[in-house]
């Protein structure tokens, strides 16, 4: 594959330092990194690619159009990559101003400054610019909750009746063309984003691609998102808070994998199509934690079980109960499917926390000291 340059926004994050880092590690393209450093953007997880000669960090706010465009003129990009974005349901519950001025302006104003850039390759340059692509992250959230959707009677076209737990339970997937119906400030906002996007390519001819994505989980994962508050909580001898009856289910992708499909997708999609990406791992939050616990007790065994620890809280508010990909497009068209079940990703995961104190010690000693939020 012919070497490219790669504009990575939100490159620092848990999501986009993966993709920084396979980019980086295998592959001879070039990377440029740009992250605000908010809370949640950390240079440590780039510890082992940062030396490289074909990496670049930039320090700078989607939302500043000057530097925007001053980066587009001084690295000449092929590919932009846009990961940057609040993405914590709980934050925006107490917050929802930042994610609209991040996931909603930020991507306006980066998608205008693509735009203008694109325009002048289009003068200069029409071979890049036809191979150019500007590739938008997005989430499965924005299609709202699957439980909805079972619950409204969907009735089989043969029959005229009710499905069956097993008929509705494939039936209802998220599909690409699901209509959006977002419950959170968070998805709302991420919602906002897509519909620009595919503006942007609708109205002048951008060549963009959409992927929507299950929830990720694995390395380098800020402590506030379930898995690694509960890897982090059992070792301290904290409760463990399980939202609700702990019954919604989510499908998991181990971070790596999604990584590997988002760079699939940026070199090989088809531009103006959209393609969704899971783990084919549906798990409810409970069975999440307690398979959590009972690989704490494998590998760092005590006398009490971690089981112990878990503590049902209030739920959160207007909080979705299933979320489930169909990822058989990006199989199909791509030729892409996950390496990792969960079981396999979920060992790799709770082992790296275990052999990297350092780095999570630091993010604890720094925002974030594992305290609820979004709970009104």
């Amino acid at each position: 594959m012919k070497k490219k340059t790669f504009l990575i926004t939100g490159g620092a994050g848990f999501i986009g330092s993966a993709v920084v880092r396979e980019l980086i590690q295998n592959s001879a393209h070039q990377v440029v990194n740009v992250d605000k450093l908010t809370y949640a953007g950390n240079l440590e997880s780039l510890a082992n690619v940062e030396t490289s000669e074909r990496y670049t960090f930039a320090q700078a706010d989607i939302c500043d159009a000057n530097a925007m465009q001053q980066l587009f003129e001084q690295h000449q990009p092929d590919v932009v990559m846009h990961l940057a974005a609040e993405s914590h349901v709980d934050r925006s519950i107490d917050g929802p101003a930042e994610f609209i001025q991040t996931n909603v302006v930020g991507t306006a104003v980066l998608l205008e400054a693509t735009r203008s850039y694109w325009k002048e390759l289009q003068q200069k340059d029409t071979a890049k610019a036809e191979a150019f692509r500007f590739h938008h992250i997005s989430t499965d959230e924005v299609y709202g909750d699957l439980a909805e959707c079972e619950e409204s009677g969907v009735r089989s076209e043969e029959e005229n009746s009710p499905l069956t737990s097993a008929q509705r339970a494939h039936a209802s997937l998220f599909t690409e063309t699901t209509p959006y119906a977002p419950s959170s400030p968070y998805s709302a906002s991420k919602a906002s984003s897509d519909h620009l996007v595919r503006a942007w390519q609708r109205t002048y001819g951008m060549p963009t691609l959409v992927t929507n994505c299950s929830n990720n989980y694995g390395p380098y994962h800020f402590p506030e998102k379930l898995i690694p508050l509960m890897i982090l909580n059992a070792l301290a001898g904290k409760p463990l808070p399980v939202y609700g009856n702990g019954q919604q289910i989510r499908d998991w992708l181990y971070v790596e994998d999604h990584a590997r499909a988002l760079i699939k997708v940026a070199t090989e999609g088809q531009v103006g199509e959209t393609y969704n990406i899971g783990g084919h791992n549906e798990k409810a939050n409970l069975t999440v934690v307690e398979t959590l616990c009972d690989l704490l007790q494998e590998l760092v065994p005590q006398e009490t079980s971690y089981r112990d620890l878990i503590t049902f809280v209030t739920d959160r508010p207007g909080h979705d109960v299933r979320y489930a990909i169909d990822a058989s497009k990006i199989e199909r068209e791509l030729g892409w499917v996950p390496e990792e079940t969960f079981e396999t990703g979920l060992r790799k995961t709770v082992q790296w926390y275990l052999a990297n104190e350092t780095w999570w010690k630091r993010v604890q000693d720094g925002s974030y000291q594992g305290q609820r939020l979004g709970s009104l």
